[in-house]
């Protein structure tokens, strides 16, 4: 008989389960899968949003986003559009029951088990296909898993003894590979990121257009100082620059990041005649401000063991 057996709601950052289904099976072949779940759950950052892993019996299928992946266990011959549309369902209604902050800060696992009574609910439905009216719905899944189809799992790539999984090189397109480098996951935005993410912002065009400004007055009278110009431009590139490494992973980004807030003090001295204290306390404190949370924004480091 085809049906869900399980499912369950893990951070994919770290692994952490958020929620999960209550399993009555026992059976060694479900203690087995369990430990796949575990496994993957470990692995999560480094695999495509939509994957699908075979292990006889059973199908262990599950998609990410937002943070958050949705996991689920069921018999091998159940269909797969079935399977994939169950976890949108899951996925919709976890975003909007819980805002992503939530998410983002929880510590303990399993504090979103409330979520429990919504995956039977839906689970039963899903197990009852007579009783399902997503026609609709159902369609543009198996348009959606055709021209995508889920990325396939082997065993083989879950039995690594350092904890990473080998993974085939190539681009994934959902034809069944993926990068054979996927860019380093920075921790998710907190909400002092966003802001000095935007007050970054906010001096880089505040010196774009002092520099235009400082150009039409070199323009209009020729004893002006063009330096002035170039600083105003060398603060606009260095506050976009600190954003450019808020968002994304490099290399030696700490040590950019200084030096990028060393060229904004430096720029903000220079134009020390053309700006007054405020303007150029609130240049400096922004950039020390932006070098800190670029600072604590760290890469995700390896998934801690959690009990799932």
């Amino acid at each position: 008989m085809s049906m869900i057996l399980s499912a369950s709601v893990v951070r994919v950052r770290d692994g952490l389960p958020l929620s999960a289904s209550t399993d009555y099976d026992q059976s060694m072949g479900m203690q087995e899968c369990r430990k796949y779940f575990k496994m993957l759950s470990k692995k999560l950052s480094q695999l495509p949003d939509r994957c699908t892993l075979k292990t006889g019996q059973y199908n262990i299928n599950f998609i990410s986003s937002l943070g958050v992946s949705y996991m689920m266990l069921c018999t091998e011959n159940y269909p797969s559009v079935l399977a994939f549309c169950f976890l949108d369902e899951l996925q919709k209604e976890f975003i909007t029951t819980y805002n992503m902050m939530k998410t983002n800060t929880a510590i303990r696992p399993y504090c979103f088990i409330e979520f429990d009574n919504f995956i039977q609910r839906t689970k039963q439905r899903y197990n009852n296909t007579r009783s399902l009216s997503t026609k609709m719905n159902l369609a543009d899944m198996q348009t959606e898993i055709k021209l995508r189809p889920p990325y396939q799992i082997s065993v083989s790539e879950l039995g690594s003894a350092n904890g990473f999984s080998h993974i085939p090189v190539g681009e994934y397109k959902g034809t069944g590979k993926i990068s054979a480098a996927p860019h380093q996951r920075l921790e998710p935005v907190t909400l002092p990121g966003i802001v000095s993410f935007v007050l970054s912002l906010l001096c880089g065009a505040l010196n774009l257009i002092r520099g235009f400004h400082a150009i039409e007055s070199l323009l209009q009278n020729e004893g002006e100082d063009f330096s002035y110009v170039i600083a105003f431009f060398l603060g606009t590139a260095a506050c976009l620059y600190q954003c450019y490494l808020f968002v994304y992973y490099t290399g030696w980004r700490n040590a950019k990041s200084f030096l990028t807030f060393g060229l904004i003090c430096l720029c903000n001295m220079y134009l020390y005649e053309l700006r007054n204290l405020w303007q150029l306390f609130f240049h400096v404190t922004v950039g020390a401000f932006s070098t800190l949370q670029i600072r604590l924004r760290q890469p995700q480091g390896k998934s801690p063991d959690y009990n799932v």
